[in-house]
């Protein structure tokens, strides 16, 4: 079974300094329908301004993953860490007891553009932790390249959650396969490109497909592509 969410339904909020795209209920934003899919619970996409972004707040119990597009983004948080993340790093951070943190375009030029990523973890109240770290493209050319797991295997990120984030980027005309066990589901979501399902459909930049009851992810690039895909409990 394969459910689209196409770009254009999704929630927005626009606040002059940010620009966001809400995949899931958020916010000001509430959808019952669209309160997340399995253990992710958030799938933002978020344009900043120049010299703007997030002042301190807090997190607990969430894991949460952020990948830069185009632009720079500034973390500091109550753990010590003052970080730049930028397009090819790969940002998680498990908030477990709690966090404060602010988010900042640092360029007073440059736009910002983002997602980010929350998955509900499976332990809570955890010591907090930041990773970040750059993944080479070239590695998930026509192939998935994993980012994200629960147990750091290939060099990946850790996060507490029965999960893993792989991303690819698909030539045109090219094809990617991913199986999935009996029991879990996928998300895709379509950063750039256009792919076409085993059915037919079309997924275009910004969509996104929940993904259960299917053993295979068969995906056929239309254009060149960049693809997230999350393997889920």
């Amino acid at each position: 079974m394969i459910r689209l969410r196409k770009a254009e339904e999704r929630g927005s909020a626009d606040f002059g300094w940010l620009k966001a795209r809400y995949t899931f209920s958020f916010a000001r934003y509430y959808d019952p329908a669209h309160m997340g899919f399995r253990s992710l619970r958030v799938m933002n996409e978020d344009r900043v301004a120049p010299g703007s972004g997030f002042p301190t707040h807090p997190h607990d119990n969430m894991e949460i993953i952020t990948i830069v597009l185009e632009g720079a983004i500034r973390h500091t948080d109550s753990m010590g860490h003052t970080e730049v993340l930028r397009p090819g790093e790969v940002q998680a951070m498990s908030a477990g007891t709690g966090i404060e943190h602010s988010e900042v375009n640092p360029s007073y030029e440059e736009p910002l553009h983002l997602y980010q990523i929350w998955l509900e973890p499976n332990v809570r109240n955890v010591e907090p932790r930041y990773q970040q770290q750059p993944f080479d493209p070239d590695a998930r050319r026509n192939r998935w390249q994993l980012l994200v797991s629960p147990n750091g295997e290939e060099g990946s990120l850790r996060i507490h959650q029965d999960a893993k984030l792989y991303a690819t980027i698909l030539d045109e005309g090219g094809s990617t396969e991913y199986p999935l066990a009996a029991g879990r589901a996928a998300w895709v979501q379509v950063i750039r490109g256009r792919v076409r399902l085993p059915g037919g459909e079309t997924l275009e930049t910004s969509d996104g497909a929940a993904i259960e009851d299917e053993s295979l992810v068969a995906l056929t690039a239309e254009q060149e592509s960049e693809l997230l895909l999350f393997d889920l409990a």
